[in-house]
């Protein structure tokens, strides 16, 4: 890829703009994410100061793993609405004649929206992220202790990163199909329904190594593996693990924008 292939930080700005002026597309991902974490762990303390002989506190490292594991789920749903927009909301507008027609490269306008697309959700994630992290540390006992420091970050990370390849992966789609509908349906029933029935079919052996998700949960945090992984735990080593991630990552992005900058204005 040339440097003139790469979008500029204006185009880049210009595509978060889009998305950003969508209320409805906020309110959404906010919900998702945001509200989601915030509500279930307010909830649980709730319940817990009600009763607190029958219901624990709503911090800890298992609360940590059961927020992160909602919000791994519900931020793979967020990931993939924003991605579909991002991907298909030129054609779904009626601009994509236009912003070929001025000569830009159809690569770097492919990119403009890839980034501005993350650009946008990354901190609706992290928030929540952060949400579920002030509470494993405020809300805690005896019998909940806090998570470490150490914990927190790599837990976060792999957040961002299972956020960001289902983001891709929905982009990648919308691109290929040019549909916002078909691709949000797909990459929710990959996360959400196939990826624990493969994972939990032991006859298929080293084949469900190939699933991304499978790869995801292999990488969460020891404590928290378990929990992230919907109690479908494969053993992979990291770089197995990493390798399946970009490849599914790179053949992604090769596809989605192949059929984009192919796309007749």
């Amino acid at each position: 890829m040339t440097a003139l292939a790469l979008p500029t930080p204006r185009l880049v700005r210009a595509d978060l703009l889009k998305l950003r002026r969508r209320r409805s597309l906020s309110v959404i991902v906010g919900v998702l994410t945001v509200v989601a974490i915030a509500a279930t762990y307010t909830i649980i303390e709730l319940f817990h100061v009600a009763s607190p002989d029958r219901y624990g506190v709503a911090g800890g490292v298992e609360n940590l793993g059961h927020g992160t594991g909602l919000l791994s789920m519900l931020g793979a749903a967020a990931a993939a609405i924003v991605g579909a927009a991002a991907g298909s909301g030129d054609l779904d507008a009626g601009v994509y004649r236009e912003l070929v027609v001025t000569g830009r490269s159809r690569v770097s306008l492919v990119f403009s929206r890839l980034t501005g697309g993350l650009l946008y959700l990354l901190p609706f994630v992290v928030v929540a992220y952060g949400a579920a992290s002030a509470a494993s540390l405020l809300w805690t006992d005896g019998a909940h202790p806090a998570p470490s420091t150490h914990l927190l970050l790599v837990t976060g990370l792999w957040t961002v990163v299972s956020a960001t390849f289902y983001y891709i992966l929905s982009f990648s789609l919308a691109c290929l199909t040019g549909s916002r509908s078909y691709s949000i349906g797909i990459v929710l029933a990959w996360r959400l329904a196939l990826t624990p029935l493969i994972a939990s079919i032991g006859a298929l052996g080293v084949v469900r190594e190939l699933v991304p998700g499978v790869a995801l949960g292999s990488l969460a945090p020891d404590v928290l593996g378990q929990e992230l992984s919907q109690g479908n735990v494969v053993p992979m080593s990291v770089s197995a693990a990493v390798a399946v991630l970009l490849v599914w990552t790179a053949v992604a992005l090769r596809t989605g924008v192949w059929r984009d900058t192919r796309r007749d204005a």
